[in-house]
């Protein structure tokens, strides 16, 4: 007898269809630059046990019109804390979320999962994406 999937569609998915706030911008005054953010305490949970998952996410861009405003990021990253969601979904929605936001010339999403069970992980996601 064929043995039941431990992970599910519906754990895949978790998280990515959540509400977040919006990420706010400012108009960027420079040309040729970029900006790192390091957020060395982020936190979520693991949809399938809900264990807390613990890492330090970096946003890496380079502004084109627009820059992010920490804040509204610092409130938008704070929505993960008790949200069920995969570690790749994390940084892949991040990535989105702040193309979709800012609008950079390029961007790179890595996130630095701290061990659980012996394993950590490391996830990078890049803007623009490759084509399909």
């Amino acid at each position: 007898m064929p043995k039941a999937p431990r992970y599910t569609p519906e754990h895949a998915a978790a998280g990515l269809d959540a509400d977040f706030p919006d990420i706010e911008t400012w108009p960027n005054q420079f040309a040729g630059y970029e900006i790192v953010v390091d957020v060395p305490e982020f936190t979520s949970v693991c949809p399938k046990t809900g264990l807390p998952d613990f890492g330090v996410l970096k946003i890496r861009y380079m502004p084109d019109k627009l820059c992010l405003e920490l804040k509204s990021l610092k409130e938008y990253l704070l929505t993960y804390r008790n949200l069920g969601i995969f570690q790749e979904n994390i940084v892949n929605r991040v990535l989105n979320d702040v193309v979709r936001a800012a609008k950079p010339i390029w961007a790179v999403v890595t996130g630095e999962f701290r061990p659980r069970g012996g394993i950590g992980t490391t996830i990078e996601a890049r803007y623009p994406r490759p084509k399909k």
